[in-house]
């Protein structure tokens, strides 16, 4: 099916809401012209959202990197550390309640604890930190960790990963980031992520997730030498369990970043595989409510379109981040422009809730929030001072 009137005929059923198969998803990935591609997942998204298609939306939130120890050694990661290194650090947890101090201060809503297989972290480790977070912040959601997580800890522990989901969201856990995805296809994951579980193993643990009320998102790491059937088949995976469970609330692919790293950029993804997959993904993933642009790996100029090729959420302002900044991502912004980018795209900004509900819909630039404090990605370290917290003292990155 490569003929330009079978692809037409695919991307039309595809735009008025039709199923299209893993195979059509890869035909339209690979020769589908680009801008009909964005055509028909930006119908899509406005079907989907009809009544609110003029809005694209945004958190603020944190990223809380609690340790960088990790027994899994990822080769394209350049922020873990080997557990005996002389490099590693953790946090502890005065350290962490007062990054979530600022984060409430600076009217953030979510916080993502996230950090390396640390070969001590049980889940009661994650027990303990997550209430205390609630305990000092019960407005904050705690969206955070994954499969991969939930996998390791339940093994240190010696429990069930059916146990290990309960306990922690007993003690504070909202929902899953959707973490150590990575690229779910057997040959892909073992070539970059060989001593993590299998994506077999990793969709299990969210669909156990999933029917024990713990909802989550789906991530998909772009450009790591992986093929485009590949990548269309990691598509196809989260597809299967989201027929079953219906608990995946957002996609969000990201590029990989090269430095620091084993893998040296001796593949990446480009812009243009990376609109092309956002656009895919609207398509074939009738089922998932929300498509992210990733601006941190691709760029705001490319983040800015991905919103015209089907995605209607332009992720965060995000007060601290370590993991993906440690690669080589250095895009960078603040509040005001996020809000910028998304009105020059032509939509109105919305600050959403995790679970995607309308906070705060910046539908006139006079009223916008003026904060400059409001960062993204810019420094880990806590804000001296805040009306919430006057306490608080500027502290170590770590």
């Amino acid at each position: 099916m490569t003929e330009n009137a079978d692809l037409t005929s695919v991307l039309d059923r595809a735009a008025q809401g039709g199923r299209i198969t893993a195979e059509e998803a890869l035909e339209l990935y690979r020769h589908a012209p680009l801008h009909a591609l964005g055509r028909a997942a930006d119908a899509v998204r406005r079907r989907r959202y009809a009544g609110t298609e003029h809005i694209a939306t945004y958190i603020i939130e944190r990223n809380i990197n609690y340790t960088n120890a990790c027994v899994t050694a990822c080769k394209f990661c350049a922020f873990y550390a080997p557990p005996k290194s002389d490099k590693v650090w953790t946090r502890d947890l005065d350290d962490i309640l007062r990054r979530c101090a600022e984060t409430v201060e600076l009217g953030g809503t979510q916080v993502m604890f996230q950090g390396g297989h640390h070969p001590d972290y049980g889940v009661e480790y994650y027990e303990e930190h997550f209430s205390a977070i609630k305990k000092a912040f019960p407005q904050l959601v705690i969206h955070s960790l994954g499969a991969s997580e939930v996998e390791h800890m339940s093994r240190i522990s010696g429990v069930t990963p059916e146990e290990a989901i309960e306990r922690i969201h007993a003690a504070g856990l909202d929902s899953f980031a959707g973490a150590g995805a990575e690229l779910l296809p057997e040959r892909a994951r073992n070539a970059i992520a060989p001593l993590k579980e299998s994506g077999e193993r990793w969709l299990e643990i969210m669909e156990i997730a999933h029917r024990l009320g713990v909802e989550s998102t789906s991530t998909m790491l772009m450009g790591t030498g992986e093929t485009n059937a590949e990548r269309i088949e990691h598509l196809r995976m989260i597809r299967d369990v989201q027929d079953r469970t219906g608990g995946f609330r957002a996609f969000i692919p990201y590029t990989y970043q090269p430095q620091n790293n084993v893998l040296k950029g001796r593949t990446q993804a480009t812009l243009f595989e990376y609109l092309r997959l956002i656009a895919v993904a609207r398509l074939f993933l009738d089922n998932v409510a929300h498509i992210q642009g990733s601006w941190l790996t691709v760029g705001k100029d490319v983040g800015q379109l991905s919103l015209h090729y089907g995605a209607d959420d332009l992720g965060s302002v995000m007060l601290e981040e370590n993991v993906v900044s440690s690669a080589g991502a250095k895009h960078r912004s603040n509040l005001t422009e996020l809000l910028h980018l998304i009105r020059a795209a032509g939509r109105v900004p919305a600050q959403r809730s995790t679970t995607y509900e309308h906070l705060l819909v910046n539908d006139d630039p006079a009223n916008d929030p003026a904060d400059d404090r409001v960062v993204s990605h810019l420094s880990s370290t806590a804000l001296a001072g805040g009306t919430a917290h006057p306490e608080l003292k500027l502290i170590d990155a770590g």
